[in-house]
């Protein structure tokens, strides 16, 4: 991913531990409106640990499900890209002194590459040896003045109103949506191997998803926000809510196949099981999911790799869907196959599959003349 033209950072030197710098600066956290204000946890020095309170500060669950290679939990490029994906333009870090100096080249680095205002306040009458190191391959500025820094560094304390008919965090209401029915499927599609630049999707062998309604995009927006960390399964749920596609179909992306400007999602189909390789329109509301997904896979796995969930992860992918309360269509009680309260994410399929037989079986009949 290219790097970010970043401002210089800003070191605040609160000499005498003023209370005010820290309420002043915490008064300012505001998501929504740009603003991050991470007050590191205490006693540990773990650049992993530092990546989960930035992840708590962008308010998602700071640890990420799965297994990874060597262990490493990909924290901090899960970070970075929730920090590029977001409208997160400035990131103020209280304690900063505390920092060692791994921890201080992850921020700085975490601002190169996103191109966030970074702000570290110092709550001692001088740098440590350990920032001041760490600053050195850094432009920066300091400053010693409350006023300047609440003015131009820690932002406005006043957050934006919301909107009042706003949706809360994770409700206990399902939601129920149809496009999810096939994400649970038995196609198997292959990504192309050379390059592929697909058409616009013509819906000849299904219909299209209904479009979201703009409450239900709210819902399924601020749910996955709050339930995942992890960029390709909280993408993966999105890209099939606006695409209908399998989770086969969709592990056949790549972090190219996504163009943030113009808006589209390839996907790919050779063999043409459902509409052949085709390039899928995707909401404003879905795109901040698919920018961090694609970010993220850069970061982690480079261009090559899945954008979205493996099939292997479909364990973890329907988790995070059922955390999140989103559903397809459930059948009857009476046709129910597993216990009561339990999602069946191939009733669809099943469905099909019976018809299908049914419809060999009629084929199969001798004639009667």
């Amino acid at each position: 991913m290219p790097l970010a033209v970043p401002t210089p950072v800003t070191v605040v030197i609160d000499r005498h531990d003023d209370a005010i710098h820290t309420h002043t600066a915490l008064a300012a956290h505001h998501p929504p409106s740009g603003r991050i204000t991470l007050h590191p946890g205490p006693g540990t020095t773990s650049e992993t640990g530092l990546a989960h309170d930035l992840l708590a500060a962008l308010e998602k669950p700071p640890l990420l499900p799965g297994r990874f290679p060597g262990g490493r939990q990909p924290a901090w490029e899960a970070a970075t890209a929730w920090t590029t994906a977001l409208p997160v333009t400035r990131l103020t870090v209280l304690r900063a002194h505390r920092l060692t100096a791994r921890r201080a080249m992850r921020l700085l680095q975490l601002r190169t590459l996103t191109g966030i205002h970074l702000t570290l306040v110092c709550h001692r009458p001088h740098l440590p040896a350990a920032l001041h190191q760490a600053l050195q391959t850094a432009d920066h500025t300091i400053t010693t003045d409350l006023q300047t820094a609440r003015r131009h560094y820690y932002g406005a304390t006043a957050p934006i109103p919301q909107p009042a008919d706003e949706p809360a965090r994770p409700a206990s209401r399902w939601l129920t949506l149809p496009a999810l029915d096939r994400l649970v499927s038995y196609d198997s599609p292959s990504p192309c191997a050379a390059p592929c630049t697909p058409p616009p999707i013509v819906w000849r062998h299904r219909p299209p998803p209904t479009p979201l309604t703009p409450y239900a995009a709210q819902q399924v927006v601020h749910r996955l926000h709050g339930v995942t960390a992890h960029p390709r399964l909280a993408a993966t749920v999105a890209a099939a809510l606006i695409t209908g596609a399998s989770l086969q179909q969709l592990a056949t992306a790549r972090p190219r196949d996504y163009d943030d400007a113009a808006a589209t999602l390839a996907l790919h189909d050779r063999a043409r099981y459902t509409d052949g390789c085709a390039a899928y329109p995707v909401p404003p509301w879905a795109g901040v999911f698919l920018r961090a997904a694609a970010c993220f896979a850069r970061l982690v796995s480079g261009e090559d790799q899945e954008l979205f969930a493996a099939p292997g992860n479909r364990a973890l992918l329907l988790r995070v869907a059922e955390t999140a309360r989103l559903r397809p269509p459930q059948p009857p009680a009476a046709r129910r196959q597993g216990a009561a309260g339990r999602v069946e994410w191939d009733w669809r399929e099943r469905q099909e599959a019976k018809r299908y037989e049914a419809m060999l079986a009629v084929r199969a009949r001798p004639s009667r003349r």
